[in-house]
């Protein structure tokens, strides 16, 4: 049962885990709030440093400061929110501490929360719990918080997937739950959890996506991060990990749906056809782009189908697996410009019609749809990526490196980042920074080691070292490797004075 505790102006609901006052916010971490629960609960009664702390760190050992210094936080927000002294946070020596005054207590059972029901082959369903702060700075309370809406916030623009809101998970910052519990009741399969800690002069967020039914930890990482402007850390801290989320969980949805049989929907068609596409060979292109297809005929406004089919077509004549890519492009240009129609906020949509229009050497395109795309969600690493392409087939190689970079940061597991590597791998070479250019190839082969592309980058960026003899290295090996189109034809068709220096680097004595 959740209570609602009026003290004052104030209002504390257990439920929400929110403080405010006359219907406004006030900003308190965590720990805090849960000390002030304790409070309010004994009615006036003097409550022991012991059990508070037992409240407000469960299951942990901490020093009597930690105590005083969110004590300390907690009655200079009530104080800026006009409580008086006398009805403040009263100390009692060698015992702990009391909250007098009167108190109204409300019983009320939370609403039920209308999220849906659990994935079961529809939209996938994901929930940001509140980041846990695990240091004595208040502020870093904030920080958490902040993080954990931003969070939520910059997920929701991803569109493929849906995500619960923050007054829903909120619900589980003073009332902590199991996971599975806590996805059940929110109507989620995924959730996405985390910790603030200050480590020294910087910050570190761990943070883990989980598949809550299953129990199953399916991407866990940690980021620091200088201890600068919180905001600027903030805005670091989303868009980092929302662009390692999203990725993850479609890797998630896509082999799931790739084992699932019968009774299909257009849903499930499209995410079986991603798990094909992530294959990245030519069986499995063709395969998914008729399952994209199918899923158009049977769902006519599912702007997913449509823009899956501008990606495949895409791939289809970048690696050279079409047989007509005239053809192939003219469908994938019209299924990608019908995706943006259906949702022009969809950056997903944006960014299938972007590299349909680098295939089809309209950079112009490409570049404002990948602009687009990114200003939809700065975190959408494929936004970032495709934009580094469009720019170097255009012919600027230091732009390129910048926007292919930052995509690559944003998404280090991608299974085609062999080819967004060694497209990394040519800007550097070509704006003059060989060595990088070397570390960006080596980087695509660890993803698919035979990658001749790849090999060819490898041996030219030795070769503009002054690395004649380990570039021979190189070109052995390139000589056994597999046959594979190397998806920069736009490039050389329209570079012509990179694709010479390309060919005397590579391959000349």
């Amino acid at each position: 049962m959740a209570r609602r505790f009026s003290f004052g102006p104030f209002l504390l609901d257990t439920a929400r885990g929110t403080l405010t006052r006359d219907g406004s916010a006030v900003a308190v971490g965590q720990r805090a709030l849960r000390i002030l629960q304790a409070l309010l609960e004994a009615g006036g009664e003097p409550v022991t440093k012991a059990a508070l702390m037992a409240q407000a760190w469960p299951g942990l050992v901490v020093e009597d400061s930690n105590l005083s210094v969110q004590v300390t936080a907690l009655r200079k927000a009530l104080a800026a929110g006009g409580m008086d002294d006398e009805v403040g946070i009263v100390t009692v020596p060698r015992l702990g501490y009391r909250l007098p005054g009167a108190v109204a207590v409300e019983e009320s059972q939370l609403a039920p929360l209308d999220h849906g029901a659990v994935d079961h082959g529809g939209r996938p369903s994901i929930a940001v719990l509140p980041f846990a702060h695990l240091g004595d700075d208040p502020a870093q309370e904030y920080l958490a918080d902040g993080v954990t809406e931003a969070l939520i916030a910059t997920l929701s623009r991803f569109r493929w997937f849906s995500v619960s809101g923050r007054g829903s998970s909120q619900v589980y910052k003073l009332a902590p739950k199991d996971n599975r519990t806590a996805a059940a009741e929110l109507g989620v399969r995924y959730l996405v959890e985390g910790t603030v800690r200050k480590s020294g002069a910087r910050l570190r967020i761990s943070v883990q996506l989980v598949d809550a039914p299953a129990g199953a930890c399916l991407w866990a990482d940690q980021h620091e991060f200088a201890d600068a402007d919180l905001f600027d850390v903030q805005d670091a801290i989303v868009q980092q990990v929302a662009g390692a989320v999203e990725p993850a969980l479609l890797r998630n949805v896509a082999a799931a749906a790739g084992q699932r049989r019968g009774g299909l929907t257009a849903w499930s068609l499209v995410a079986q056809g991603t798990w094909l596409f992530h294959h990245v060979t030519r069986p499995t292109h063709l395969k998914a782009r008729e399952l994209f297809r199918q899923a158009a005929r049977i769902d006519a406004e599912l702007t997913e189908a449509r823009l899956w089919i501008g990606r495949v077509s895409a791939g289809l004549v970048a690696y050279g697996w079409s047989d007509d890519p005239v053809r192939d492009l003219q469908e994938g240009r019209a299924a990608a410009l019908e995706a943006v129609q259906m949702d022009a906020q969809n950056p997903y949509a944006h960014y299938a019609l972007a590299i349909v229009a680098n295939y089809d050497d309209d950079f112009a395109l490409a570049l404002r749809s990948a602009d687009k795309a990114i200003e939809l969600n700065p975190s959408f690493a494929l936004g970032h990526l495709v934009r580094g392409m469009a720019v170097l087939f255009a012919g600027d190689a230091e732009r390129a490196a910048a926007s292919l970079e930052l995509g690559l940061k944003l998404n280090r597991y991608d299974p085609q980042n062999f080819a967004w590597y060694t497209f990394a791998a040519l800007a550097f070479l070509f704006a003059g920074q060989p060595e990088r250019a070397a570390e960006r190839a080596i980087a695509a082969l660890k993803v698919r080691p035979a990658w001749r592309s790849a090999l060819r980058v490898a041996a030219a960026a030795r070769a503009a070292l002054g690395r004649v003899h380990e570039r021979a290295d190189w070109q052995r090996q390139w000589s056994v490797a597999p046959p594979s189109a190397d998806a920069l034809a736009p490039l050389w068709r329209h570079q012509l004075a990179w694709a010479a220096r390309m060919e005397q680097l590579s391959w000349r004595a």
